[in-house]
């Protein structure tokens, strides 16, 4: 099964979604690796053509790649695997979006394309830093997979929003490495600004939204932003040049109703027009 709208060929597709289907590292509840199986099904229950910016997902060539196979116990490889697969299809001339999973996946995607666009910065919405150097002595983690990114990206090359959860040392590590902005999403308009000559990979944990909206998620992190916020934060991106980007943290089975792998696929539905 593909996503909806997600018919092409590879050889004639623009942009490639595909899963990664890995919580190798999840520290409180598992189940993300679900999410890309979950958000194929679900999107039937949604229309290509998105009344928000009046475009459809017929109208652009995208291809539902599948997913990645992954061994188990093996982060650091998963990692690599998915950098190799990302440098190939920008090697193609395609534009990567990928499902997680976990958060650890970005790390593997934006290596690759750091790699292809040396000027990359990164703008990262989430309820949490994932700034901790090491968690549980681990240097892979869900929870360290920004700083792992800063490690290859430098200073104030990263744009955080959303984040309201974090040790103490996480935000006070941010006000000299990154651009945080806590609790919402204020100060996108100024990062837009400063970033539209460059090249962007976004990244998108959806437990950036309130639990109210998306309870879907392994650390639901009560205060978080509307759907409609997030929507409209993503149509405004549209505006950037977005090189790749991700989605990832639903865990479908935690969320018995469904409504959290809805919202999911709208996310996704617009994310995909933002960037086609």
């Amino acid at each position: 099964m593909k996503f909806i709208g997600c018919d092409y060929e590879y050889s004639s597709a623009d942009i490639i979604v595909f899963g990664a289907p890995f919580d190798g590292t999840a520290s409180n509840r598992p189940g993300s690796r679900f999410a890309p199986d979950a958000m194929r099904a679900e999107s039937y229950g949604i229309e290509t053509y998105s009344p928000y910016v009046d475009k459809d997902l017929e109208d652009l060539k995208i291809c539902d790649a599948g997913d990645l196979e992954f061994p188990f116990g093996n982060p650091k490889l998963v990692v690599r695997l998915i950098e190799d697969k990302v440098a190939k299809m920008f090697a193609d001339d395609k534009l990567p979006i990928m499902l997680g999973g976990e958060h650890l996946v970005t790390l593997g995607a934006a290596k690759a394309a750091f790699d292809k666009y040396p000027g990359l910065h990164i703008i990262h919405f989430d309820a949490h830093t994932d700034l901790r150097d090491h968690y549980l002595g681990e240097k892979l983690s869900h929870a360290t997979v920004i700083r792992r990114c800063w490690d290859f990206l430098g200073d104030d090359r990263i744009y955080q929003f959303g984040i309201r959860s974090g040790m103490k040392e996480e935000f006070e590590w941010a006000k000299e490495h990154t651009i945080l902005q806590k609790f919402n999403l204020e100060g996108l308009d100024e990062a837009i600004n400063k970033l539209a000559d460059k090249p962007v990979y976004l990244t998108i944990d959806l437990d950036v939204v309130d639990p109210s909206e998306f309870c879907g998620t392994g650390t639901p992190e009560a205060g978080g932003v509307t759907f409609t916020a997030l929507r409209e934060a993503i149509e405004k991106m549209s505006r950037l040049n977005i090189v790749g980007a991700d989605l990832v943290e639903l865990a479908p089975h935690l969320d018995a109703s469904g409504a959290s792998t809805a919202l999911a696929c709208k996310v996704l539905r617009e994310l995909l027009l933002c960037v086609g």
